[in-house]
């Protein structure tokens, strides 16, 4: 598949992430095939939305800062860039993670839900970034993390502590920040408490919740910059 690599970790603790101006060739170049493409996915699952997202172009990794600039687009560009096999290897996915730690040393994931276009999938909580991530001209991550996580789980800030560092998994088409997040109760006491949060929303993005405590519990539905943090941080356990 093009645009896809093996996996390069590195760990940060700053962000340098500025929204600038471009104008997206692929998309203005197969404008109709992507319209086409979308009303397709629309029929299939018709709770999709072609809002606008945030794309990153030339990543650069120096000591502990990651720089890279973002720009706009829309969501039936980005699911078609993505469907197609990433056409364009200039550009990548961004991305925040918030990886649930419990106190029992359980990480959390969740399974994305059947209208979703990224169905049965599982992962921490994250989402591509939006205009609702931008803060002072730049992409925030943190905040999209802290967003997402409280729409996807009901966990809010204060409920767990962050630490300072961001774990980047680069693969060429993706680039998933993920960022620890311990959460003071066992693994089956917060999906239980996030089963119950599910259950009371109308049409919640997650259909069920996944408690990781070794790399047995690990699946071909989590992609490959998940399965490697956790193997990564299992590795490190005594």
């Amino acid at each position: 598949m093009n645009g896809v690599t093996p996996p390069v970790i590195h760990r940060v603790t700053a962000l340098d992430l500025p929204v600038q101006s471009f104008a997206w060739p692929f998309a203005e170049a197969r404008r109709a095939d992507i319209d086409a493409h979308f009303s397709e996915k629309r029929r299939e699952k018709p709770a999709l939305w072609n809002g606008r997202v945030l794309l990153g172009r030339n990543p650069v990794f120096s000591g502990d800062l990651l720089s890279a600039s973002y720009f706009e687009t829309d969501f039936a560009s980005f699911l078609a860039w993505r469907d197609w096999g990433f056409p364009d290897a200039s550009v990548f996915n961004g991305f925040g993670m918030g990886a649930l730690l419990c106190a029992d040393d359980a990480f959390v994931l969740g399974e994305m839900g059947p209208h979703t276009a990224n169905a049965g999938r599982i992962y921490f909580p994250s989402g591509t970034p939006d205009l609702d991530d931008i803060r002072d001209g730049a992409v925030d991550i943190s905040g999209s993390v802290t967003r997402e996580l409280e729409e996807e789980t009901g966990l809010a800030p204060g409920e767990y502590d962050s630490e300072p560092h961001w774990h980047c998994f680069y693969t060429g088409s993706a680039l998933a920040m993920i960022r620890v997040l311990r959460v003071n109760m066992p693994g089956d006491a917060l999906r239980e408490r996030i089963e119950r949060n599910l259950a009371s929303q109308r049409q919640p993005e997650l259909s069920a919740i996944h408690v990781v405590r070794s790399a047995r519990d690990l699946n071909s539905a989590m992609p490959r910059f998940v399965t490697a943090f956790i193997e990564a941080q299992l590795a490190f356990r005594p």
